[in-house]
Order: structure tokens, then sequence, then C-alpha cells
């Protein structure tokens, strides 16, 4: 089996291809740290599709010429775990030497741009240098969607395919599928949270928290609720932390000028207090969506570790990441910014989650093929022909 590099790793590995946040017991150095433990949802699941005996990070913030030789003599390929480098603000560190000095192949798997919320997307030119040279080391180039390759297109690379994001396929079943249960049955439902948000990625700050707010509080009233955070330290605290660290979370959200004012009141602060689930270990949220009937919210990831566990979710689309994950994947989103209400009994619907369905197993082909024309032994299961989604 292959001996494998990662860039960009996110969390500590455990037995083979498990993943926890660094030092993850050791809770009390990091719960003041904010994280985005989603993306070691994405790191996990990469894993969980590969073939490896050894793995081993690639360093790129600073150039190592003996390590990159050793590199180069020992290991089969590195992977660029799938995440959104492709934006304004991307710090490269040293990469673009790094990667110039590389013989083996820098696979990208599943990653993503990000459109600015007006005006043209800029890059640097660190982000094109770096780009240019993993589609020159590769066959293919692995993007999360549509918007992604035509952002790649627009830099003259066109050895791209759509494969959406490893998270989906982390259960290794082309045929997954989501049947709805009456929508009467559904008794507990996780509602995925992002509180803190930016400009950058929301036009309307605060539609984007009185619709989130509003949202939590309706499913609250309809089902035994689990709010499930993913690394703002607030939101840790009251999941983890103690008797004072939790009072010291709701006075910093009463004092946050954003969240005081359109996101916080009695009725969150109770839930908050009351239902609020954080881990630094992703193998918790699996277990955590198992057990739940229903999944939406905010979170790219948190939904997809859902969907890809056979639970249903519906995604709340407010920037290009959002849309473009679930126009790639065929997921039932409702437009945060579109001025419409959102009644959960429109999108309990089959035909909805049998878009997906069938979209899900398209990506998986797509997926299967991008690493078996890169060379990359992996465990994902080939099926019948199906409809590839290859951008020329």
């Amino acid at each position: 089996m292959a001996r494998i590099l990662v860039i960009s790793p996110s969390g500590e590995v455990y037995d083979h291809d498990n993943v926890r946040w660094y030092d993850y017991a050791n809770l009390a150095e990091h719960i003041e740290h904010y994280h985005n433990i989603g993306d070691a949802f994405v790191f996990d699941s990469s894993l969980k599709l590969l073939n490896f005996e050894r793995l081993d990070v690639l360093p790129i913030e600073q150039v190592d010429a003996a390590a990159i030789d050793r590199a180069n003599a020992e290991y089969d390929y590195v992977f660029l775990r799938g995440s959104n480098y492709v934006h304004s603000e991307m710090e490269w560190g040293q990469a673009p030497d790094v990667l110039r000095r590389l013989k083996i192949p820098v696979i990208a798997f599943g990653i993503g741009a990000q459109a600015p919320v007006s005006g043209k997307l800029e890059l640097s030119q660190d982000t094109k240098t770096v780009l240019r040279l993993i589609a020159d080391s590769t066959a293919s180039v692995g993007v999360r969607g549509a918007y992604s390759a035509d952002v790649l297109a627009g830099l003259g690379i066109r050895n791209v395919r759509i494969i959406g994001c490893p998270t989906a396929f982390r259960a290794n079943d082309p045929d997954l599928a989501i049947k709805l249960p009456p929508l009467d049955q559904v008794r507990t439902a996780g509602v995925t949270l992002r509180r803190e948000v930016s400009t950058t990625y929301a036009r309307d700050i605060q539609r984007y928290l009185t619709f989130h707010r509003d949202l939590v509080k309706a499913m609250a009233g309809r089902f035994d609720v689990t709010l499930m955070a993913q690394g703002e330290a607030e939101e840790k605290k009251l999941a983890l932390g103690t008797a004072a660290q939790k009072e010291e979370a709701m006075a910093a959200l009463r004092q946050n000028g954003w969240a005081s004012q359109w996101y916080l009141d009695d009725e969150m602060e109770r839930l908050y207090r009351n239902r609020m689930f954080y881990s630094d270990v992703v193998a918790d949220y699996e277990q955590l969506v198992c057990r739940l009937d229903l999944v939406l919210g905010y979170r790219l990831h948190g939904n997809l570790m859902a969907l890809a566990n056979g639970t249903p979710s519906i995604y709340f689309t407010y920037d290009s990441r959002t849309v473009e994950f679930a126009e790639t994947f065929r997921i039932p989103s409702f437009d945060v910014f579109s001025g419409q209400e959102f009644r959960l009994e429109e999108y309990w619907d089959q035909a909805r989650f049998d878009r997906f369905n069938t979209a899900h197993g398209q990506v998986y082909a797509a997926m299967h093929d991008f690493l078996a024309e890169n060379r990359v032994d992996n465990k994902m299961i080939k099926r019948a022909a199906a409809p590839e989604r290859k951008v020329a």
C-alpha cells in the first residue's frame, strides 16, 4: 500500500484513519481557541477513502530541501485536504517553492473557490502558481463544484473533475439513499450552528442572524433538538466548560454587538445552556447524527456528515460555498436571503431527496474515477457506469 503525505491536515490521526483535534483531551489548553472541527471531518473522510500504510505531513511553511528529497524518494503522492483555498485572502507560506521541488503528484482532494459578496474574485500570484503546479503534476484536479471549476478554467486549468467532498462518501456506499419517514414520526433534530459570520460570507448580517435564531427556536419548538457547534469558543465552553466558563461564554455573547442585537434572547440563552453539543473527535459527531432523525442548518460539513450516514439534512445557503455544495449534490436547500418563509413541510418531500440520491451516485462515481485516473490506491467501490461530471 501507498506511503502518502498530506498538506494542511486538520487534527491528529489515530487508529490509522480516524481524526480528532490535536491534544484533544487537554481541553483547558484550547477551549479558548476557535478551530473549525468541520475541517477535521474532511480530513477523516479523506483517509477513509484511501489505501495507505504510512501517512505524514508535508510542511509548506518553509523550504526544507532534505525533507523534500525524502518525500520524492519515499512517498507515492501528497494530497491537499479539501477546503476553501481559492479566495483573495489565502496565504500559502512557502508552498510554491516546495511544490516546484516536488516530483511526486499533488492531489487536490475537493478544493473550492469562495466568491466575494460583491465584485470580482481576485487571486494572489501564489494562489495561481500553486493551482497550476498542482494541475501540472496530476491527471486531474478535484474540485467541489461547477463554480470552482469555472474559476480554475479562468486560470487556464482545464484538467478538472467535479468530485464534491470526501465527507459525502465516508461510508463508502455508492448506493447510499435518503428515505424519508413520515414527518410526524420525526422526534429528534440537530441544528448545525454558525453564529460567527462576517461580511465576507453573508451580505446581510441582520437577516443571517435573525433567521438563524428563528430557525433554532422553531426546531426546538417541534423536536427534541441538539445544537451542533463546530468550533466557536463560546459554544465550546457552553458544551464542555466548567460552570465559570459557561458564565464567561454567556457574558461574552451578551457583549457581542451582533449576537446581542439579532441572535441572543431569553429562549436562545436557555437552549444554548441546555442543548449544546461540541466535540473535538470526529467519530462523536458521526455517532450523534446516526441517532438523529433530521439535521439541518448552516454548517457545510455538519450537514454533509448527516447525509453520509443516511440522515435527512437540509442546507441553508448564504454564500457561494454553501450554494455550490447544494448544487453539486442536489441537496434540498433554502436561500437565507430569499426573503421567503421556511416551511419544513415543503422540504420534507421524497422527490427532493431522490434528486440528492441520484446526484450522490453520480458524484461518487466521479470521485472513484478521479482517484483511479490519478493512480491513487483507494477503497471506493466501482458500480455500473453513471453519467460523469468531468469539466472539459
